[in-house]
């Protein structure tokens, strides 16, 4: 069914049916959803046979434990998955949706670390600016600055209007009508035993809901992220402490 087509809460609740045509509906669903898992899986078999590319430029970043390499990000693991925060140097706070996404990473952190994974969010802002955004929301992961180093031009996700051009020129695998600004994604790496670090994938866009665990409890909800008839899908996002109670 077409999205415009469906059926509102309230009308599904006038027309409420036997739990025996429930059940029907439901297997026909279920389904659906096997296929959908089975798609996933293999998508997630195809994104592990990505090549690496391996990264030959040094990246340095500054943290509330002071300067350190993209190699310390990996704190001693193999991988290290990171959230391109958007946070311009000269903004005064984040991207909100970005911070929606970063509200659910310090509860995976010891899962993460138990299967080798170390997580980092990076932004351009400096380090004071992040210090205290991480204060107010409490978050414990740890969060650096990339500054004006070339880190987040060359991952696509920072682009600077009059200035000689860095980084690929593209926005999720396509050329950028970014003119300036900054844009959200997620990057993973590989460290290898002999200290050399890979690139193994990076994501943007759409790409990114299924790093979300609220929109995957949503979209369980009978009125789904219920985001239609907003100026936009995320114009409901706040800061966590900014909801009112």
């Amino acid at each position: 069914m077409h999205p415009a087509m469906e059926p509102n809460v309230e009308e599904k609740a006038a027309r409420a049916v036997s739990r025996e045509d429930w059940l029907t509906a439901r297997l026909e669903l279920l389904a659906a959803e096997k296929a959908l898992t089975r798609r996933r899986d293999e998508v997630a078999r195809l994104r592990r046979a990505l090549p690496f590319v391996r990264l030959d430029k040094t990246y340095t970043f500054e943290g509330a434990k002071g300067r350190s390499s993209l190699a310390d990000l990996f704190a001693g693991r193999s991988q290290l998955l990171v959230q391109h925060l958007m946070f311009a140097p000269d903004a005064a706070a984040p991207c909100k949706s970005c911070s929606f996404w970063a509200d659910h990473m310090d509860a995976s952190l010891p899962h993460l670390a138990a299967r080798d994974v170390s997580f980092a969010a990076v932004s351009r802002a400096a380090p004071a600016k992040l210090a205290a955004h991480a204060r107010r929301l409490g978050w414990r992961f740890p969060w650096v600055s990339s500054g004006d180093g070339d880190f987040n031009f060359d991952f696509a996700v920072s682009f600077e209007e009059g200035e000689p051009r860095r980084g690929p020129g593209t926005y999720n695998y396509a050329p950028s009508t970014v003119a300036s600004g900054e844009r959200p994604g997620f990057s993973a790496f590989y460290r290898s035993e002999d200290g050399a670090i890979f690139h193994a994938y990076s994501t943007y866009g759409r790409g990114l809901d299924a790093l979300n665990g609220t929109y995957a409890l949503l979209d369980l909800m009978p009125k789904g992220r219920d985001e239609d008839a907003l100026a936009f899908p995320m114009a409901w996002v706040r800061f966590r402490d900014e909801y009112a109670a």
